[in-house]
C-alpha cells in the first residue's frame, strides 16, 4: 500500500483545502437559525450512522478486518460531493455545506474514537502505538489546518475564489478519484476479491442509511429541501479521509476495501435517490 499511503494524505489535504475555499464564517453561524435542521442531520451522521453500520456488520457476521472498515466509513463526515449531489437534487446546500464543515471538524476526533472502540468490540488487533489523540492530531494536520488555511484565502481573495467554486468542486472530485484508481492499480490482484466481501455489507448500510436519515428528517426539519440533504449528507461521505484512516492504523488492505466498494456504491445509490426524489415531486 505504499502508493496509497503517500498519495492520500496529500490529497486528502487539498480536498480540505478546497472545501475550506469554499467555507464562509457565516455557514457556521447559520447553525444558529436553523438549529433543529442542523442538529438532526449531525445526530444522524454522528451517531445514527456508526450503529446503523454495526448492526450490519453484526448481522452479515462480517470478518473483523471487514467490520472495522465499514465503521471507518460509517464514522467519516461527508464529503465535498454531498453539497455537489445535494445542488443537483434541489436541496438545502446551505445546511449541506454546514453540516459537511462542522462534521470535518469534529471529525478529528470522533473518527478514531468511533474507529478504536469499535475495533476493540469487533475483535480487530489495534496496533499498540495507536491512540486517540495521536490519530487525532495526525489527522488535524491534514483535516483541520487546510480547512482553515482555505477559509483564510477566501477571506482574502473573496471575488476570485467566488469566481472558482465549480472548479474547485470539480478539482477536488478529480483528487477523491485519484485516490481510488490508486488502490485499484496497487491491488489489483486482491481487490475484486474483497470487493465480492464488502459489495453488500456497503450497499445494505448505504441505502438503509439514507433512507432511515430521510424518514427522520420528513419527521422533525422544516421542509423537503432539507430532508434531500440530510439523507444525501449521511449516504455520502468522505472517502479518502476514511483511506487516510484505515492506512493511518492498519496495515492490512482489508480495511480499506469497505471504503473503496462504498465510494462505488454511494454514487450509483446516490443518483437513484435524486431520481426517485424528482419523480415523486413531479407526481405531487
Amino acid at each position: 500500500m505504499e502508493i496509497v499511503t503517500k498519495i492520500a494524505p496529500i490529497c486528502l489535504a487539498l480536498i480540505m483545502l478546497g472545501l475550506g475555499l469554499c467555507l464562509k464564517g457565516e455557514d457556521f453561524i447559520r447553525i444558529l437559525k436553523t438549529p433543529k435542521d442542523f442538529f438532526i442531520g449531525f445526530f444522524s451522521q454522528l451517531v445514527i450512522l456508526p450503529i446503523v453500520a454495526l448492526c450490519v456488520a453484526l448481522i452479515l457476521n462480517l470478518s473483523a478486518p471487514l467490520a472495522v472498515g465499514l465503521m471507518i466509513i460509517a464514522a467519516a463526515p461527508g464529503g465535498v460531493t454531498s453539497n455537489v449531489l445535494t445542488k443537483f437534487a434541489d436541496g438545502d446546500v446551505a445546511l449541506s455545506i454546514s453540516l459537511t464543515a462542522v462534521v470535518s471538524l469534529i471529525s478529528i476526533i470522533s473518527v478514531p474514537f468511533v474507529v478504536i472502540n469499535s475495533a476493540e468490540f469487533l475483535g480487530a488487533v489495534v496496533p499498540k502505538d495507536v491512540s486517540l489523540i495521536g490519530i487525532a492530531l495526525k489527522m488535524a494536520l491534514v483535516v483541520t489546518v487546510p480547512v482553515f488555511i482555505g477559509m483564510i484565502i477566501r477571506r482574502f481573495a473573496e471575488n476570485f475564489i467566488s469566481s472558482k467554486i465549480n472548479i474547485i468542486n470539480k478539482l477536488t472530485s478529480l483528487l477523491f478519484v485519484i485516490v481510488f484508481v490508486a488502490i485499484w492499480i496497487e491491488e489489483k490482484d486482491n481487490i475484486l476479491n474483497y470487493l465480492a466481501q464488502a459489495g453488500l455489507a456497503v450497499l445494505i448500510l448505504n441505502v438503509t442509511m439514507m433512507l432511515i436519515a430521510y424518514f427522520i428528517a420528513k419527521k422533525f426539519v422544516s421542509g423537503i429541501a432539507q430532508q434531500k440533504c440530510i439523507a444525501l449528507e449521511c449516504g455520502l461521505q468522505n472517502g479518502t479521509l476514511a483511506v487516510f484512516v484505515a492506512t493511518l492504523m492498519f496495515d492490512d488492505l482489508a480495511y480499506m476495501v469497505p471504503t473503496a466498494a462504498y465510494a462505488l456504491t454511494m454514487y450509483i445509490t446516490g443518483f437513484i435517490f435524486i431520481y426517485i426524489l424528482r419523480k415523486s415531486n413531479q407526481n405531487l
